[in-house]
């Protein structure tokens, strides 16, 4: 009982990039979107969107299409001010392309999106008394949808889209954390595993808010980065310099005793 109260660590998971693969489904609503609202003048590819996410504060795919959309238009010499882009109508179509157009099922992109982890991987983790749970910029249906359907997770702890700002803002890994460490006081260390920029600037202003804990950012590697070497390099790099202490290839690659190493350098 002494264990399940006070976790020798606590691992939050980003889910998009970590714990299923995106990139034919997230990433190609945001071309799809940005071909459609830019009248098929212009679709970016992979490396246009991990080069505007690089920048840290493009989390949300919603915000992020519409920002791609602006740029191309700019670089056509029209200043965004005069642009009518109405965010919710792009929201709206996104939506169809990554969920589908039922209101009642999932029948979009979303329903192809290859699993990054097994359930078997989150149990060895509980057993060896590692608290786990998810904090993620995806709506809760999307989530849930993943962790729930797909996993066969019981209620896992998540907090998503609508339960917190945006990251950086590490106010939903700080909800997590305290879910999962269910009242103990000896603040047990935090890995947050992430395959953004702003999930590691997310420890990075979390360790600064709470510096009396131990943060540690854990860079993933996202598949779609994986296809060359100098493409995993570039983006290993740019994870280490936003903060990442290891980058992983996958994350099942974050053992109990690969956790126990990083706790204690």
């Amino acid at each position: 009982m002494t264990e399940q109260l006070s976790p020798k660590a606590i691992v939050v998971f980003d889910i998009d990039g970590v714990i299923r693969d995106v990139s034919g489904s997230y990433r190609r609503a945001i071309a799809d979107t940005v071909e459609y609202f830019t009248n098929q003048a212009y679709r970016p590819t992979p490396l246009d969107i991990d080069q505007l996410k690089s920048e840290g504060i493009w989390n949300n795919d919603w915000e992020a299409s519409q920002e791609l959309i602006y740029r191309y238009f700019q670089s056509q010499g029209q200043p965004r001010e005069q642009l009518q882009l109405d965010y919710n109508t792009i929201v709206a179509f996104f939506q169809s392309r990554y969920r589908g157009t039922d209101p009642e099922n999932f029948t979009g992109y979303i329903c192809d999106e290859p699993l990054l982890l097994q359930h078997s991987y989150l149990e060895q983790l509980t057993q060896a008394g590692i608290a786990w749970g998810f904090f993620s910029g995806a709506t809760r249906g999307s989530a849930n949808y993943i962790l729930e359907k797909r996993l066969g997770l019981k209620s896992p702890v998540l907090i998503a889209m609508e339960d917190a700002p945006g990251k950086p803002d590490p106010t939903g890994l700080f909800a997590t954390v305290q879910i999962l460490e269910n009242g103990c006081k000896n603040l047990p260390p935090v890995l947050y595993v992430g395959d953004t920029v702003a999930d590691m600037y997310t420890v990075e202003k979390a360790r600064n808010l709470h510096p009396q804990r131990t943060w540690i950012g854990v860079g993933v590697l996202p598949p779609h980065v994986q296809e060359t070497a100098a493409r995993r390099n570039a983006y290993a790099e740019t994870l280490k310099k936003a903060g990442a202490t290891v980058v992983l290839s996958n994350v099942e690659e974050l053992t109990p005793g690969q956790i126990q190493e990083l706790v204690k350098s």
